[in-house]
């Protein structure tokens, strides 16, 4: 079957982000990124779905070419009405092909990571088909673009045990396929789902991250 990209994964888990938090009223709850709330996590995930390259351009230049300022004030304008407005937004764009610069694989990375960033600390769980999970893993093992997950997943070897997935070589780092996921982006939260001879090494790199 030909690669069909990863756009339609995108479509899903927008959409099925968007049902999970149909209910939630917790929104000022931390999420798994250190800094932000679960709405703040949701409105960074509006802003990619709504942004274009002109408009990222614009925005990063509006701020001083500073990127975490630019993050900042998109969080910002995303969650200004409230958070049914912010899910509305999102549910509005679920099917929207527009981002920022960049390879598409990386929003599938954001709308998995970061809709983990919010549903772990909520209680919620989302089963995610594992060729979703292999096909981020994939990336963030190529790449260090914005996080850094090549560098912190360097010399080691991950083995998922609810999927047939493993990379690298090294000192073993084993688990469940989305706690792998989320190790690479640096969730320390994720760590403790992991074992292995490895995994003393990958939460020591988590913690600088």
């Amino acid at each position: 079957m030909a690669d069909s990209g990863p756009w339609p994964g995108i479509h899903r888990e927008r959409a099925a982000l968007a049902d999970d938090l149909a209910d939630v009223m917790a929104w000022s709850t931390r999420s798994l990124c250190r800094e932000w709330t679960v709405h703040d996590v949701l409105g960074h995930l509006v802003s990619i779905a709504t942004l274009t390259p002109v408009t990222f351009f614009g925005r990063l230049a509006a701020s001083g070419f500073r990127f975490s300022a630019m993050t900042s004030r998109n969080i910002a304008r995303e969650t200004a009405g409230g958070p049914e407005a912010t899910l509305a937004r999102l549910r509005a764009h679920v099917t929207a092909t527009t981002g920022p610069p960049g390879p598409a694989d990386s929003w599938l990375g954001e709308v998995v990571v970061h809709g983990t960033d919010i549903r772990w600390p909520l209680g919620l769980t989302r089963e995610f088909p594992a060729e979703t999970l292999i096909r981020v893993a994939g990336f963030y093992r190529r790449s260090n673009l914005l996080i850094g997950a090549k560098s912190r997943v360097a010399g080691l070897s991950l083995r998922a045990d609810d999927a047939d997935w493993s990379a690298g070589s090294g000192p073993e780092v084993r688990g469940p396929m989305l706690a792998l996921v989320m190790a690479m982006t640096g969730r320390e939260a994720a760590v403790e789902r992991l074992s292995g001879a490895g995994v003393e090494e990958l939460a020591a790199r988590c913690r600088t991250a």
